[in-house]
């Protein structure tokens, strides 16, 4: 399942609003704590810890803590990935994000589930399992792809011709 996350996304200032902070600025570690949300152009991620780690006045590393983690971002074909897991790093300086601990990624593309899974921003490159875990995706076929989010039901048209009430059911006898 391919996902390439919105490239502009990557030149836009990293704003993150919480209840708590503690840092200090000679090792450029700051922990943001209670109602974190971090928005980065279309991300919007939400948990209930941010470490950030900064070098040279940008952030480099982050890792966001929470039951569950929340991440949302537009990619660059204008559809949304949506992810949960219970714990989200960020190497900011090589655009790759870790999955950790019940993670489920949705697109219009399809989805993925697991324990672990690392996706390249930049690549679109996406290792999921390999720690013992089973891994679970679904592909959806092209025709399928932006016409629902995957796991909400599809409405089925009646066969039934109009005007007309159809036969009633009965339960199988044993």
């Amino acid at each position: 399942m391919a996902l390439l996350a919105k490239t502009s996304d990557r030149q836009q200032a990293m704003d993150i609003q919480s209840d708590k902070f503690n840092g200090n600025s000679s090792d450029g570690k700051g922990v943001y704590s209670q109602n974190v949300v971090v928005t980065q152009g279309t991300l919007i991620i939400h948990a209930d810890t941010a470490t950030v780690i900064s070098r040279d006045g940008e952030p480099s590393q982050a890792t966001f803590i929470g039951k569950q983690v929340t991440l949302r971002q537009q990619q660059d074909d204008g559809t949304w990935m949506d992810g949960v897991a219970d714990r989200i790093d960020y190497d900011a300086q090589n655009d790759v994000l870790t999955f950790t601990g019940n993670y489920t990624i949705t697109s219009p593309k399809g989805s993925s589930s697991g324990q672990h899974m690392t996706y390249d921003t930049k690549t679109g490159n996406v290792q999921a399992g390999g720690d013992g875990s089973r891994v679970h995706t679904v592909l959806k076929p092209r025709a399928a792809q932006g016409t629902a989010t995957v796991g909400q039901p599809q409405q089925v048209p009646s066969t039934t011709p109009q005007g007309t009430t159809p036969a009633p059911t009965t339960p199988d006898k044993p």
